[in-house]
């Protein structure tokens, strides 16, 4: 007669009987975040009703959240966010202006903090990409970046930024007068 219990099956039966309760509460437990740590939103916790065109942004998530007129069309983009609390502006606004192939020029704090900036046309190496959208608030852009180690980082200077293909893909389906919410 052959042994029924095998060093293998004993260990797998133990590493299920441990993983069991932790299997149970996840089932329970609600949701919070999705694989990425975005934080959900939703558009009702900021805003009566839809417009034109919803954007959340996120600064704790590094994450924008977009919907539609009619709330079928749901999108989250990861961002880069303001570096330090000081400069992150917080509250509603709307897009007032959008350009393809935007200029840079530094605001006065920035060239306060870093003397060597200076402007920059449209090109690869412009620090706000491909696309942007101007807010209402002066200085205040939800842009493109060429550098793409800035996503899902602090690392701006107020300004919102995504990916240029993901710059590109709002600027597309946003339109002038999209209002926003920077949490």
């Amino acid at each position: 007669m052959t042994d029924v219990f095998t060093r293998r099956g004993v260990i797998l039966a133990g590493a299920a009987g441990f993983a069991t309760p932790s299997l149970l509460h996840a089932q329970q437990a609600p949701v919070r975040r999705n694989m990425s740590s975005f934080r959900a939103q939703r558009w009702q916790d900021h805003f009566d009703s839809l417009g034109v065109v919803t954007i959340v942004a996120d600064t704790t998530s590094r994450a924008l959240h977009y919907w539609n007129a009619d709330g079928s069309d749901y999108r989250i983009y990861p961002t880069s966010v303001p570096i330090s609390e000081e400069l992150t502006k917080r509250g509603y606004t709307k897009v007032v202006r959008k350009k393809v192939g935007p200029d840079w020029t530094p605001t006065p704090s920035m060239m306060e903090r870093n003397p060597d900036l200076h402007y920059m046309p449209p090109g690869p190496d412009n620090p706000l990409g491909t696309h942007a959208m101007y807010l209402s608030w002066p200085a205040y852009l939800i842009h493109g970046t060429h550098d793409t180690r800035k996503i899902g980082r602090r690392s701006s200077d107020g300004c919102i930024g995504l990916y240029n293909e993901k710059i590109a893909e709002l600027f597309a389906i946003t339109p002038v007068g999209a209002q926003v919410r920077i949490i």
